[in-house]
């Protein structure tokens, strides 16, 4: 049966980092066998159908490909667009009434354990909060990524040790779920 998925890279193209322009990411997701091939921006974000596989074979397909053909690693999620849509649509926060750059997701690679985040003074950080949802973060930053201590905070080795976390804004997120609807 075929599936939309979209691959969520993290950390390519920051400052010049980690290059991987988006017409060699078609290429080569295209090239693993994988039909539909469309790209979001410039941070890594692919969407694609499969027959057959699961999320986890599909991302490690796909970090391999990355480091033979780029020459470095590339950690990667590859999550179906069912999958997209539920985190979308349990947003705890009330979506519609911010604005995008207030609104992040952070996915992960398993679902979190709420310990992991027992350490986070909440309040020290207000009015920029934060829930969990099962393999996903929800983080309203008022003031944007980029200006948030509270992100700083939660992106701490300690914190996400052993995952692989990558964050999209509210704009993304919803730009994703509409490339994966089959």
């Amino acid at each position: 049966m075929t599936r939309t998925y979209a691959a969520l890279l993290r950390g390519i193209n920051v400052s010049g980092h980690k290059k991987v322009p988006m017409a060699d990411l078609r290429a080569l997701i295209e090239g693993l066998g994988h039909g539909g091939v469309r790209t979001y921006l410039q941070s890594g974000n692919a969407v694609f159908t499969a027959d057959g596989g699961d999320e986890e074979s599909l991302a490690a397909g796909l970090r391999t490909a990355i480091e033979e053909h780029f020459g470095y690693a590339v950690d990667v999620l590859v999550r179906d667009g069912a999958y997209l849509r539920a985190v979308a649509d349990a947003c705890p926060f009330p979506a519609a009434e911010l604005a995008p750059k207030q609104l992040h997701v952070t996915y992960f690679s398993a679902p979190v354990d709420p310990e992991r985040f027992a350490a986070v003074d909440r309040p020290a950080y207000a009015p920029e909060e934060f829930r969990l949802g099962d393999c996903a973060l929800y983080l309203y930053a008022p003031d944007g990524l980029g200006r948030s201590r509270l992100a700083d905070r939660l992106a701490r080795p300690r914190v996400n040790q052993g995952l692989v976390a990558t964050t999209r804004n509210w704009n993304t997120v919803t730009q994703l779920v509409e490339m994966t609807r089959d």
